[in-house]
Protein backbone atom coordinates (compact mmCIF):
# COMPACT_ATOMS: atom_id res chain seq x y z
CA UNK A 1 0.00 0.00 0.00
CA UNK A 2 0.93 3.17 -0.55
CA UNK A 3 -0.14 5.41 2.51
CA UNK A 4 -0.42 8.99 3.47
CA UNK A 5 1.37 11.52 3.71
CA UNK A 6 2.64 10.41 0.33
CA UNK A 7 2.58 12.09 -3.10
CA UNK A 8 0.13 11.39 -6.07
CA UNK A 9 0.58 12.51 -9.69
CA UNK A 10 -2.40 13.34 -11.55
CA UNK A 11 -1.54 13.64 -15.46
CA UNK A 12 -4.64 16.55 -16.54
CA UNK A 13 -6.00 19.27 -14.96
CA UNK A 14 -9.63 19.49 -15.52
CA UNK A 15 -12.40 19.05 -12.96
CA UNK A 16 -12.19 15.39 -12.61
CA UNK A 17 -8.39 15.91 -11.44
CA UNK A 18 -10.00 18.83 -8.90
CA UNK A 19 -12.17 16.53 -7.17
CA UNK A 20 -9.02 13.89 -7.34
CA UNK A 21 -7.13 16.44 -5.62
CA UNK A 22 -9.60 16.99 -2.82
CA UNK A 23 -10.07 13.02 -2.84
CA UNK A 24 -6.63 12.82 -1.98
CA UNK A 25 -6.52 15.06 0.61
CA UNK A 26 -9.27 13.99 2.87
CA UNK A 27 -7.27 11.39 3.11
CA UNK A 28 -3.84 12.66 3.93
CA UNK A 29 -2.13 12.29 1.02
CA UNK A 30 -0.52 15.67 -0.96
CA UNK A 31 -0.54 15.79 -5.37
CA UNK A 32 1.07 17.38 -8.20
CA UNK A 33 -1.06 17.85 -11.33
CA UNK A 34 0.78 18.23 -14.53
CA UNK A 35 -0.80 19.96 -16.99
CA UNK A 36 -0.37 22.29 -19.68
CA UNK A 37 -3.20 25.11 -19.03
CA UNK A 38 -1.96 27.82 -16.61
CA UNK A 39 -5.55 28.10 -15.17
CA UNK A 40 -6.04 24.43 -14.45
CA UNK A 41 -8.87 23.99 -12.00
CA UNK A 42 -7.17 21.10 -10.35
CA UNK A 43 -3.57 22.94 -10.10
CA UNK A 44 -5.41 25.60 -8.48
CA UNK A 45 -5.40 23.32 -4.90
CA UNK A 46 -2.67 21.19 -5.27
CA UNK A 47 0.74 20.97 -3.70
CA UNK A 48 2.68 21.96 -7.01
CA UNK A 49 1.80 22.64 -10.44
CA UNK A 50 3.63 21.43 -13.43
CA UNK A 51 2.53 23.68 -16.10
CA UNK A 52 3.86 21.45 -19.42
CA UNK A 53 3.41 19.69 -21.95
CA UNK A 54 2.29 16.10 -21.64
CA UNK A 55 5.90 15.10 -23.81
CA UNK A 56 8.18 17.33 -21.90
CA UNK A 57 10.55 14.48 -20.85
CA UNK A 58 12.93 16.61 -18.13
CA UNK A 59 9.82 17.59 -16.42
CA UNK A 60 8.18 13.57 -16.70
CA UNK A 61 11.43 12.77 -14.99
CA UNK A 62 11.30 15.26 -12.07
CA UNK A 63 7.56 14.46 -11.53
CA UNK A 64 7.86 10.51 -12.01
CA UNK A 65 10.79 11.21 -8.91
CA UNK A 66 8.43 13.15 -6.75
CA UNK A 67 5.53 10.80 -6.70
CA UNK A 68 4.47 7.60 -5.63
CA UNK A 69 2.45 6.74 -7.97
CA UNK A 70 0.51 8.54 -11.07
CA UNK A 71 -3.05 8.59 -12.49
CA UNK A 72 -4.56 10.25 -15.02
CA UNK A 73 -8.26 12.18 -15.61
CA UNK A 74 -7.77 12.39 -18.99
CA UNK A 75 -8.09 9.87 -21.66
CA UNK A 76 -6.13 11.92 -24.13
CA UNK A 77 -3.02 11.96 -22.17
CA UNK A 78 -0.38 10.47 -24.82
CA UNK A 79 -0.04 6.43 -23.73
CA UNK A 80 3.84 6.87 -24.49
CA UNK A 81 4.24 9.01 -21.77
CA UNK A 82 2.48 6.97 -19.49
CA UNK A 83 4.12 4.28 -21.02
CA UNK A 84 7.09 6.37 -20.00
CA UNK A 85 6.08 7.00 -16.72
CA UNK A 86 5.60 3.36 -15.52
CA UNK A 87 9.48 2.52 -15.73
CA UNK A 88 9.67 5.01 -12.68
CA UNK A 89 6.63 4.60 -11.16
CA UNK A 90 2.87 2.82 -10.86
CA UNK A 91 1.12 3.89 -13.41
CA UNK A 92 -3.04 3.07 -13.05
CA UNK A 93 -4.60 2.62 -15.26
CA UNK A 94 -1.70 1.22 -17.23
CA UNK A 95 -0.80 2.58 -20.44
CA UNK A 96 -1.81 -0.46 -22.66
CA UNK A 97 -5.71 0.21 -21.70
CA UNK A 98 -5.97 4.21 -21.64
CA UNK A 99 -4.79 3.19 -25.40
CA UNK A 100 -7.74 1.32 -26.28
CA UNK A 101 -9.75 3.71 -24.67
CA UNK A 102 -8.89 6.79 -26.15
CA UNK A 103 -9.26 5.58 -29.86
CA UNK A 104 -12.64 4.29 -31.31
CA UNK A 105 -11.13 1.55 -33.64
CA UNK A 106 -8.89 0.42 -31.17
CA UNK A 107 -12.16 0.31 -29.22
CA UNK A 108 -14.80 -0.54 -30.88
CA UNK A 109 -12.31 -3.69 -32.59
CA UNK A 110 -12.03 -4.09 -28.51
CA UNK A 111 -15.84 -4.92 -28.21
CA UNK A 112 -15.67 -7.07 -31.28
CA UNK A 113 -12.93 -8.73 -30.81
CA UNK A 114 -14.11 -9.89 -26.69
CA UNK A 115 -17.79 -10.72 -27.35
CA UNK A 116 -19.30 -7.64 -25.85
CA UNK A 117 -22.47 -5.99 -27.48
CA UNK A 118 -22.07 -3.56 -29.82
CA UNK A 119 -23.44 -1.66 -32.58
CA UNK A 120 -22.43 -2.29 -36.18
CA UNK A 121 -19.55 -0.41 -37.23
CA UNK A 122 -17.03 0.17 -39.84
CA UNK A 123 -13.60 1.41 -39.86
CA UNK A 124 -12.78 4.24 -42.29
CA UNK A 125 -9.55 5.24 -43.57
CA UNK A 126 -10.55 5.76 -46.94
CA UNK A 127 -13.14 7.25 -49.54
CA UNK A 128 -12.95 3.72 -50.56
CA UNK A 129 -14.15 2.35 -47.20
CA UNK A 130 -17.25 4.57 -47.37
CA UNK A 131 -18.22 3.57 -50.48
CA UNK A 132 -18.03 0.12 -49.76
CA UNK A 133 -20.44 0.46 -46.68
CA UNK A 134 -23.35 -1.55 -46.75
CA UNK A 135 -26.51 0.44 -47.18
CA UNK A 136 -28.10 -1.23 -43.83
CA UNK A 137 -25.44 1.13 -41.99
CA UNK A 138 -27.12 4.07 -42.88
CA UNK A 139 -28.73 6.89 -41.16
CA UNK A 140 -24.90 6.31 -39.11
CA UNK A 141 -22.75 8.47 -37.35
CA UNK A 142 -19.38 9.17 -38.60
CA UNK A 143 -16.65 9.84 -35.75
CA UNK A 144 -13.33 10.89 -35.70
CA UNK A 145 -11.31 8.24 -34.07
CA UNK A 146 -8.92 10.67 -31.90
CA UNK A 147 -9.71 13.48 -29.61
CA UNK A 148 -13.66 13.40 -30.26
CA UNK A 149 -15.98 14.20 -27.27
CA UNK A 150 -19.20 15.48 -25.83
CA UNK A 151 -20.59 15.66 -29.70
CA UNK A 152 -17.36 17.21 -30.96
CA UNK A 153 -15.64 15.69 -33.98
CA UNK A 154 -18.77 13.58 -35.52
CA UNK A 155 -21.55 14.31 -37.62
CA UNK A 156 -24.66 12.78 -38.45
CA UNK A 157 -24.88 11.10 -42.43
CA UNK A 158 -27.77 9.69 -44.10
CA UNK A 159 -26.08 8.28 -46.77
CA UNK A 160 -22.39 7.71 -48.45
CA UNK A 161 -22.90 10.87 -50.12
CA UNK A 162 -23.42 12.44 -47.28
CA UNK A 163 -20.71 10.48 -45.54
CA UNK A 164 -18.15 11.32 -48.03
CA UNK A 165 -18.31 15.15 -47.40
CA UNK A 166 -18.41 14.80 -43.65
CA UNK A 167 -15.25 12.64 -44.49
CA UNK A 168 -13.44 15.78 -46.09
CA UNK A 169 -14.30 18.23 -43.71
CA UNK A 170 -12.43 16.38 -41.38
CA UNK A 171 -9.64 15.82 -43.78
CA UNK A 172 -9.41 12.55 -43.80
CA UNK A 173 -8.58 11.62 -40.55
CA UNK A 174 -9.16 8.25 -39.67
CA UNK A 175 -12.64 7.66 -38.35
CA UNK A 176 -15.42 5.09 -37.92
CA UNK A 177 -19.29 4.78 -39.04
CA UNK A 178 -21.23 4.00 -36.33
CA UNK A 179 -25.39 2.55 -37.20
CA UNK A 180 -27.49 5.08 -35.42
CA UNK A 181 -29.69 3.50 -33.39
CA UNK A 182 -33.11 3.92 -32.20
CA UNK A 183 -32.66 4.74 -28.73
CA UNK A 184 -34.82 3.54 -26.10
CA UNK A 185 -32.79 5.35 -23.72
CA UNK A 186 -29.24 5.42 -22.38
CA UNK A 187 -27.57 4.23 -18.68
CA UNK A 188 -24.01 3.94 -17.54
CA UNK A 189 -21.89 2.12 -15.16
CA UNK A 190 -19.06 3.93 -13.04
CA UNK A 191 -16.92 1.58 -11.75
CA UNK A 192 -13.54 0.85 -9.69
CA UNK A 193 -11.17 -2.05 -10.06
CA UNK A 194 -8.45 -2.93 -7.35
CA UNK A 195 -4.71 -4.55 -8.55
CA UNK A 196 -6.22 -7.79 -6.85
CA UNK A 197 -9.15 -7.71 -9.95
CA UNK A 198 -11.99 -6.87 -6.60
CA UNK A 199 -14.60 -4.61 -8.48
CA UNK A 200 -16.83 -1.98 -7.13
CA UNK A 201 -19.81 -0.84 -9.57
CA UNK A 202 -21.62 2.11 -8.62
CA UNK A 203 -25.52 2.20 -9.36
CA UNK A 204 -26.21 2.61 -12.72
CA UNK A 205 -27.40 5.79 -13.84
CA UNK A 206 -29.84 7.23 -16.81
CA UNK A 207 -28.61 9.50 -18.63
CA UNK A 208 -30.12 12.28 -21.12
CA UNK A 209 -27.86 14.71 -23.65
CA UNK A 210 -28.38 17.42 -25.20
CA UNK A 211 -26.51 18.39 -28.08
CA UNK A 212 -24.18 15.41 -27.23
CA UNK A 213 -23.56 16.81 -24.17
CA UNK A 214 -24.77 15.04 -21.00
CA UNK A 215 -27.40 16.91 -19.60
CA UNK A 216 -29.13 15.09 -16.74
CA UNK A 217 -28.00 11.95 -14.60
CA UNK A 218 -30.73 10.11 -12.55
CA UNK A 219 -30.34 7.46 -10.08
CA UNK A 220 -31.56 4.88 -9.71
CA UNK A 221 -31.71 4.79 -13.03
CA UNK A 222 -35.58 4.19 -14.47
CA UNK A 223 -35.14 0.48 -15.53
CA UNK A 224 -35.68 -3.07 -14.64
CA UNK A 225 -33.44 -4.76 -12.28
CA UNK A 226 -31.96 -6.90 -14.74
CA UNK A 227 -31.09 -4.33 -17.29
CA UNK A 228 -29.14 -2.51 -14.47
CA UNK A 229 -27.28 -6.03 -13.15
CA UNK A 230 -26.56 -6.79 -17.20
CA UNK A 231 -24.93 -3.51 -17.46
CA UNK A 232 -22.76 -3.78 -14.55
CA UNK A 233 -21.84 -7.36 -14.82
CA UNK A 234 -20.36 -6.13 -18.82
CA UNK A 235 -19.12 -3.25 -17.50
CA UNK A 236 -16.84 -5.63 -14.62
CA UNK A 237 -15.71 -7.70 -17.65
CA UNK A 238 -14.70 -5.11 -19.70
CA UNK A 239 -12.92 -4.33 -16.90
CA UNK A 240 -11.15 -7.43 -16.27
CA UNK A 241 -10.29 -7.77 -19.77
CA UNK A 242 -8.54 -4.47 -20.04
CA UNK A 243 -6.27 -5.39 -16.58
CA UNK A 244 -8.30 -2.27 -15.73
CA UNK A 245 -6.94 -0.59 -11.75
CA UNK A 246 -8.41 2.90 -11.02
CA UNK A 247 -12.17 4.55 -11.73
CA UNK A 248 -13.85 4.03 -15.56
CA UNK A 249 -16.89 4.92 -16.55
CA UNK A 250 -18.83 2.72 -19.62
CA UNK A 251 -22.04 4.14 -21.20
CA UNK A 252 -24.63 2.34 -22.75
CA UNK A 253 -27.53 2.45 -25.53
CA UNK A 254 -31.05 0.38 -24.98
CA UNK A 255 -32.06 0.08 -28.28
CA UNK A 256 -35.57 -2.00 -28.61
CA UNK A 257 -34.58 -3.64 -25.74
CA UNK A 258 -31.12 -4.60 -26.40
CA UNK A 259 -28.13 -3.23 -24.33
CA UNK A 260 -24.97 -2.18 -26.19
CA UNK A 261 -21.56 -0.56 -24.95
CA UNK A 262 -21.39 2.62 -26.78
CA UNK A 263 -18.03 4.18 -24.98
CA UNK A 264 -15.99 3.41 -22.53
CA UNK A 265 -13.83 5.70 -20.55
CA UNK A 266 -10.62 5.23 -18.55
CA UNK A 267 -11.37 7.62 -15.65
CA UNK A 268 -14.18 8.89 -13.70
CA UNK A 269 -16.93 9.37 -15.54
CA UNK A 270 -19.38 13.09 -15.55
CA UNK A 271 -22.09 10.59 -14.82
CA UNK A 272 -20.57 9.47 -11.83
CA UNK A 273 -20.40 13.19 -10.56
CA UNK A 274 -23.84 11.96 -8.23
CA UNK A 275 -21.49 9.77 -6.39
CA UNK A 276 -19.77 12.81 -4.37
CA UNK A 277 -23.35 13.28 -2.68
CA UNK A 278 -25.27 10.65 -2.57
CA UNK A 279 -22.97 7.18 -2.09
CA UNK A 280 -21.15 5.98 0.67
CA UNK A 281 -18.11 6.28 -0.77
CA UNK A 282 -17.48 8.59 -4.30
CA UNK A 283 -15.64 7.82 -7.47
CA UNK A 284 -13.19 9.76 -6.75
CA UNK A 285 -12.55 8.36 -3.91
CA UNK A 286 -12.36 5.08 -5.60
CA UNK A 287 -9.70 6.33 -7.64
CA UNK A 288 -7.74 7.05 -5.11
CA UNK A 289 -7.91 4.03 -2.75
CA UNK A 290 -7.22 1.63 -6.34
CA UNK A 291 -4.24 3.92 -7.04
CA UNK A 292 -2.57 3.14 -4.06
CA UNK A 293 -3.30 -0.30 -3.58
CA UNK A 294 -6.02 0.31 -0.68
CA UNK A 295 -9.26 -1.58 -0.25
CA UNK A 296 -11.92 -0.23 -2.35
CA UNK A 297 -14.77 1.69 -0.56
CA UNK A 298 -18.35 0.74 -0.27
CA UNK A 299 -19.83 2.25 -3.44
CA UNK A 300 -23.80 1.77 -1.72
CA UNK A 301 -26.37 4.93 -2.72
CA UNK A 302 -27.57 6.41 0.72
CA UNK A 303 -29.89 8.64 -1.51
CA UNK A 304 -31.91 8.71 -4.74
CA UNK A 305 -30.26 11.64 -6.63
CA UNK A 306 -30.18 13.52 -9.83
CA UNK A 307 -27.29 15.77 -11.36
CA UNK A 308 -27.49 18.37 -14.17
CA UNK A 309 -24.67 19.70 -15.46
CA UNK A 310 -24.04 23.48 -16.01
CA UNK A 311 -22.72 24.82 -19.04
CA UNK A 312 -20.85 27.79 -19.95
CA UNK A 313 -24.17 29.25 -21.79
CA UNK A 314 -25.66 29.79 -18.88
CA UNK A 315 -22.95 32.85 -18.60
CA UNK A 316 -24.24 34.73 -21.13
CA UNK A 317 -27.39 36.85 -21.51
CA UNK A 318 -27.60 37.36 -25.41
CA UNK A 319 -24.08 39.21 -25.71
CA UNK A 320 -23.89 39.93 -22.00
CA UNK A 321 -21.65 37.91 -19.75
CA UNK A 322 -22.65 37.99 -16.07
CA UNK A 323 -22.20 35.27 -13.33
CA UNK A 324 -25.30 33.18 -12.76
CA UNK A 325 -28.27 33.67 -9.72
CA UNK A 326 -26.54 31.06 -7.42
CA UNK A 327 -29.13 31.96 -5.06
CA UNK A 328 -31.74 30.01 -7.11
CA UNK A 329 -29.93 27.22 -6.14
CA UNK A 330 -28.55 28.01 -2.55
CA UNK A 331 -32.06 28.54 -1.61
CA UNK A 332 -32.58 24.00 -2.15
CA UNK A 333 -31.46 22.73 1.06
CA UNK A 334 -30.76 19.33 -0.51
CA UNK A 335 -29.23 20.43 -3.71
CA UNK A 336 -25.35 20.28 -3.81
CA UNK A 337 -24.71 22.79 -6.00
CA UNK A 338 -20.21 22.10 -7.45
CA UNK A 339 -18.41 25.03 -9.69
CA UNK A 340 -14.91 24.31 -11.11
CA UNK A 341 -13.14 27.09 -10.94
CA UNK A 342 -12.51 27.19 -14.42
CA UNK A 343 -11.13 30.59 -15.75
CA UNK A 344 -13.32 31.87 -18.34
CA UNK A 345 -17.04 30.21 -19.50
CA UNK A 346 -17.82 29.43 -22.70
CA UNK A 347 -20.67 27.88 -24.41
CA UNK A 348 -20.61 24.01 -24.11
CA UNK A 349 -18.21 23.65 -21.53
CA UNK A 350 -18.70 22.30 -18.55
CA UNK A 351 -18.46 24.28 -15.63
CA UNK A 352 -20.38 23.17 -12.46
CA UNK A 353 -23.29 20.93 -11.94
CA UNK A 354 -25.82 20.17 -9.44
CA UNK A 355 -27.19 17.43 -7.24
CA UNK A 356 -30.42 17.27 -5.63
CA UNK A 357 -30.81 13.96 -3.10
CA UNK A 358 -32.93 12.51 -1.29
CA UNK A 359 -35.44 9.62 -0.30
CA UNK A 360 -37.69 9.87 -3.06
CA UNK A 361 -36.59 9.73 -6.39
CA UNK A 362 -40.17 11.17 -7.81
CA UNK A 363 -39.48 13.76 -5.89
CA UNK A 364 -36.04 14.26 -6.04
CA UNK A 365 -36.27 14.44 -9.90
CA UNK A 366 -39.17 16.93 -10.16
CA UNK A 367 -37.28 19.17 -7.69
CA UNK A 368 -34.00 19.10 -10.15
CA UNK A 369 -36.29 19.76 -12.98
CA UNK A 370 -37.22 22.75 -11.42
CA UNK A 371 -34.25 23.96 -10.44
CA UNK A 372 -32.42 23.31 -13.62
CA UNK A 373 -35.07 25.80 -15.00
CA UNK A 374 -34.81 28.17 -12.77
CA UNK A 375 -31.36 28.49 -13.06
CA UNK A 376 -32.07 29.18 -16.80
CA UNK A 377 -31.68 25.72 -18.70
CA UNK A 378 -33.40 25.83 -21.55
CA UNK A 379 -34.78 22.63 -22.77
Amino acid sequence: MILPPATLGMLGGGQLGRFFVAAAHELGYRVWVLDPDKNSPAAQIAERHFCVSYDDYVALDEFAAGCAAITTEFENVPAATLDYLAKFVPVRPHAAAVAICQHRVSEKSFLRDNGFPHGPFIEVNSDADLKAAPASLFPAILKVARFGYDGKGQATVNNIEEALLAFAQFKGEQCVLEQRLPLDYEVSVVLARDENGQVACFPTGENQHTRGILDVSIVPARTSGCMKSDAEDVAARIAEKLGYIGTMGVEFFVSRGQLLVNEMAPRPHNSGHYTLDACVTNQFEQQVRALCGLPLGEPRAHSASVMVNLLGDLWYDGDTYREPDWSVLYAIPNLKLHLYGKHHARPGRKMGHFTVIGDNPEAVQKTALAARAAIGIKD
